[in-house]
């Protein structure tokens, strides 16, 4: 065989080990693939038999016996049991019978490495580490023999060209090998990754649909509590200004009813329920309470005192302590109002002689002590749901983080105390 010929008979041979990784891709194509080269091998052998030299009718006989062999090798180890190709062992032997059949068949003609080359496709399947490497310098081997000029080696230079072809197919199988490796490899990994991800991306949806509902429940909870608070306030304002001021009117009124001759009462009942008109306005638009439209705190509460102490027959006396300053508007309003219901209490149900008011400016705190010495109460029974201007005072305390105490025993006067942090007016900005 000439080089030429040679050169011919092994093109596409010695790239071919790149086609296994799209072979492998194939999937069902693959256990047709050996048939398909050795139906080529076996046409280019009968178009070249009389090349080679080995054309006698034995030789002749001898190739027909093998392709057979080979085809019926395949088909038992491929077709008619597929699912061996799942186990190694099966696998190995498959391999080693196809590779020795090859090998005879390339030694009659080189056309028949094409049938060769077929061992680099699955013997990743049958064999691992050096028995792998062993077989496919087999496979090498015998598509080297061919390029070299065919079986037997009969020169030293066909010797260096056929150890030359080993290591270059040889060569080209590891490094196509390790790219599908590295490829699957990467595959792999891509694929865990974007599982991963998926699963991330699930989690935050039903993390987000968790969190849009948790916000509407907060959005609907929180309009609810400020319906409750603004309808709280609006009872607070109503009881602590219309309800006292139109008691008082109403004293006053059925005093005058008593001893007509009284005529500054009705006057004062006048002034009285107009007052009440005025917070109710007031009220309604949120404005502070009307001593302090005028007014600092304390002279706010001297006139309350004041007027108090000249309507109500307990005396009454103020003290101031601290060095007074302006105040939180929403503090100042706070302490009118529980200073007004105080009063308003005791003048109900004290039944007391004395009224003692003390308005205390500390650093951090404003501090309103209430005392009287009537007949007191018990506050445990006092707490229940009907006592609403206790309630009402101890929200308006809580609402600016305060606090509020009421002290009282049956026949032991009552004292109610009141502390507010003392914020500055400009903390309203």
């Amino acid at each position: 065989m000439t080089d030429a010929n040679v050169s011919r008979a092994s093109t596409g041979v010695v790239t071919s080990p790149s086609a296994r990784v799209p072979n492998r891709g194939l999937g069902r194509a693959v256990p047709y693939i050996p048939f398909l080269m050795l139906a080529v091998a076996t046409a280019a052998a009968a178009v070249t038999a009389g090349v080679f030299g080995k054309d006698t009718q034995g030789w002749t006989a001898i190739q027909v016996v093998l392709v057979v062999s080979a085809a019926a090798w395949s088909w038992w180890w491929t077709l008619r049991r597929p699912e061996w190709r799942h186990d190694r062992r099966r696998m190995a032997v498959h391999v080693v019978g196809r590779t020795v059949l090859a090998l005879a068949l390339t030694w009659i003609n080189p056309f028949f490495a094409l049938f060769a080359w077929v061992g680099f496709l699955d013997v990743s399947e049958a064999f691992s580490g050096w028995r792998r490497r062993a077989a496919v310098l087999a496979a090498a081997a015998t598509i080297a023999g061919s390029q070299s000029g065919g079986f037997p080696i009969s020169s030293w230079m066909q010797a260096v060209i056929f150890g030359a072809l080993v290591g270059v197919h040889s060569g080209l199988f590891m490094l196509f090998d390790r790219l599908e490796g590295e490829t699957k490899r990467l595959t792999v990994e891509q694929a865990s990754t974007i599982g991963e991800l998926e699963r991330v991306n699930a989690d935050l949806q039903r993390a987000l649909a968790e969190n849009a509902e948790l916000h509407e429940t907060v959005v609907a909870q929180a309009r609810l509590a400020g319906v409750h608070e603004e309808r709280q306030r609006l009872a607070r304002e109503i009881h602590d200004t219309i309800a006292q001021t139109l008691a008082g009117a109403l004293t006053q009124l059925q005093a005058a009813g008593a001893d007509p001759s009284q005529g500054h009462r009705v006057a004062r009942a006048t002034d009285l329920i107009r007052e009440a008109l005025g917070e109710a306005r007031r009220s309604v638009m949120d404005l502070a309470p009307a001593p302090l439209d005028q007014a600092g705190l304390v002279d706010a509460v001297t006139r309350l005192v004041r007027e108090w102490d000249a309507e109500h027959a307990p005396l009454a006396a103020l003290v101031v302590t601290g060095e007074a300053r302006h105040l939180h508007p929403e503090v100042e309003a706070t302490v009118i109002r529980i200073a007004q219901e105080s009063l308003a209490n005791v003048a109900k149900h004290a039944s007391a002689d004395r009224v003692g008011v003390t308005l205390s400016y500390e650093d951090r705190e404003l501090i309103l002590d209430v005392r009287d010495d009537g007949v007191g109460f018990d506050t445990g029974a006092a707490s229940g749901p009907t006592s609403f201007g206790l309630r009402g005072m101890r929200q308006r305390a809580e609402r600016l983080a305060g606090e509020l105490e009421v002290e009282s025993r049956p026949g032991g006067g009552t004292a109610v105390s009141l502390r507010l942090p003392a914020l500055g007016r400009e903390a309203a900005a």
